[in-house]
C-alpha cells in the first residue's frame, strides 16, 4: 500500500518516508503531522506504509544497498538491535535531543531518534470485573478463566512485548511455566491488536492486552471511565518508538530537517490524541483524558542485544508450549 500526500500532485517528492500503516491511517498522526511538515518546509513528502513496523523494517533492510526511502518512522525497541545488525542508519543527533529524557535515549550513537513511548497493560471492563489483577501472576487466577484476550507475539507488537515482559519478570528458566498457568484463562489469541480490542469493546471478553493509554481514548471520545488499565506495582513493559535516516538517503539534509521537526511541538503535541502514546518531549500538558492513563513507577525491559540473540528461540519455544 502506498499513501501519498496531496502535495505529490505538484511533482516529484523532496523526501520519502516509510512508516507503519496505522500511523498514516485517517485516525493516526500521519495526516496531521505530515501536512504540518510540508507547510513548514515548503516541500513535498511521499509516505509509504507497507504494513506493520516489522514489514517496514524488513523492506528497509532489503533495500539497504539501494534505498528507496530517506527515513523510517516507527520501529520499536524490540526491533532496534536487528536494525543495527544490518547497518542501515545514517547517524544524526538533533539539537532537540537535549530535551528528551535520558531513559528514552537508548542509542548512544544516535542512529535512531525516539519520538513517543508507552506501556503494555491489561485493560478491563470495570462493569464486569470488580477485582482487577494486581500482577502478571494474578492473571492466572481461576476467576479469570476464559476472560482474557491477547495478541500473538509472532504477529503483533503488543503481543511480542507481552512475551518479553514475562521473560523479564520470570526469567528464561520459568517464563514458559507462567504461560502454561495463564493458558486456561485465555479465551483466544488474535493475530493483531485491532481484532483483540474489537472483541473487548464488543463485550465478547472483559479483559484485553493493550496499553495504559487505552482508557484515555474512551474517556476522550466516549466520555466514560468504564474501561481501566490494571496497574501492576511490580512494573509494566515499556515500548519506545524511533525514527532514523537511512544510509544512502538521497535527501539527507531534508531528512535531518524532518527529525528536528519530529521533536518539535508541531509533531509531539499531536501524539497523545492520535497515536495514543506519550510524547518524548511534553511541550504542553497532556490532555485531561490522560488522567486515567497511569505512568508506571517501575519499568520492565530487556536489553536489545538480548532480544536479538534470543528472540527466535523464545518465539519457537512459546509456540511449541502453547500448541500443546
Amino acid at each position: 500500500m502506498v499513501l501519498m500526500s496531496p502535495a505529490l500532485l505538484w511533482g516529484q517528492a523532496d523526501l520519502t518516508l516509510y512508516t507503519y500503516d496505522s500511523f498514516n491511517s485517517e485516525w493516526g498522526p500521519g495526516p496531521v503531522v505530515f501536512k504540518r511538515f510540508e507547510e513548514e518546509c515548503k516541500c513535498k513528502l511521499k509516505v509509504v506504509a507497507p504494513g506493520d513496523s516489522g514489514s517496514m523494517l524488513n523492506r528497509a533492510i532489503l533495500e539497504k544497498n539501494n534505498p528507496r526511502a530517506d527515513l523510517v518512522l516507527g520501529i520499536n525497541n524490540s526491533e532496534l538491535d536487528k536494525s543495527f545488525q544490518y547497518g542501515i542508519w545514517e547517524p544524526y543527533r538533533s539539537p532537540k535531543m537535549d530535551r528528551v529524557p535520558k531513559m528514552l535515549q537508548i542509542d548512544p550513537e544516535h542512529r535512531v531518534t525516539p519520538f513517543d513511548y508507552g506501556y503494555i497493560a491489561f485493560v478491563y471492563d470495570s462493569e464486569r470485573i470488580q477485582e482487577p489483577p494486581q500482577s502478571l501472576e494474578d492473571l492466572t487466577a481461576p476467576r479469570f478463566r476464559n476472560r482474557i484476550v491477547i495478541e500473538n507475539p509472532k504477529t503483533s507488537s503488543p503481543g511480542l512485548s507481552m512475551l518479553h515482559w514475562t521473560i523479564s519478570v520470570y526469567g528464561e528458566e520459568n517464563y514458559l511455566d507462567y504461560w502454561k498457568r495463564l493458558k486456561p484463562n485465555l479465551l483466544t489469541i488474535t493475530d493483531g491488536w485491532s481484532a483483540a480490542y474489537g472483541m473487548f469493546t464488543k463485550g465478547e471478553v472483559p479483559m484485553v492486552l493493550s496499553y495504559v493509554t487505552s482508557p484515555a481514548y474512551h474517556l476522550e471520545y466516549e466520555k466514560t471511565e468504564r474501561y481501566r488499565a490494571a496497574e501492576f506495582p511490580n512494573g509494566h513493559y515499556r515500548q519506545v518508538e524511533f525514527a532514523g535516516i537511512l544510509k544512502g538517503s538521497k535527501n539527507p539534509e531534508r531528512a535531518r530537517e524532518f527529525i528536528d521537526f519530529m521533536l518539535s511541538e508541531g509533531f509531539q503535541d499531536a501524539i497523545p490524541l492520535t497515536n495514543w502514546m506519550f510524547p518524548v518531549i511534553q511541550y504542553q500538558p497532556l490532555p485531561d483524558s490522560f488522567r486515567v492513563a497511569p505512568q508506571p513507577k517501575t519499568v520492565a525491559e530487556l536489553a536489545p542485544s538480548r532480544v536479538r540473540d534470543q528472540n527466535s528461540k523464545w518465539l519457537k519455544d512459546w509456540s511449541r508450549s502453547m500448541s500443546r
